[in-house]
């Protein structure tokens, strides 16, 4: 079940990270009118960086869904990376912006990560290893 649990986890997350990539790429007014941010040459700059920072989060995604799919010991590591990175962009962006969007998205998604990671985990020393 925990196992399940991540994986929906990881997949809603990749989805989620690649549509803002792709706007980062095609539609950065779109990305830039996501984080408030007005179009000017340098924002337009930013959000190519951007896009491609969450390019590379997207891979470490992708990588997390396949290890976890193929139940590799690395998964956790990863996992948690993750997670924790999300709720520290969710805290950041809160309470350096105020931004309690991003709070709620991020923070929570990075909370599940972490605990579906944790009973993932729990699931395999109790002897059910990786239940579906």
């Amino acid at each position: 079940m925990a196992r399940t649990a991540l994986l929906i986890l990881l997949i809603l997350s990749l989805v989620f990270e690649l549509i803002l990539t792709v706007g980062g790429f095609f539609a950065p007014e779109m990305l830039l009118a996501k984080f408030g941010v007005g179009v000017t040459p340098d924002t337009r700059f930013l959000a190519f960086v951007l896009a491609w920072l969450l390019l590379f989060v997207s891979l470490a995604i992708v990588l997390a869904l396949v290890w976890v799919w193929r139940r590799d010991g690395g998964y956790p590591a990863l996992c948690y990376l993750l997670g924790f990175w999300w709720i520290g962009i969710g805290l950041g962006l809160y309470l350096g912006y105020g931004r309690f969007d991003n709070l709620l998205l991020d923070g929570l998604k990075g909370v599940l990560l972490v605990l579906a990671t944790w009973a993932a985990r729990r699931e395999v020393a109790q002897g059910r290893p990786f239940s579906s």
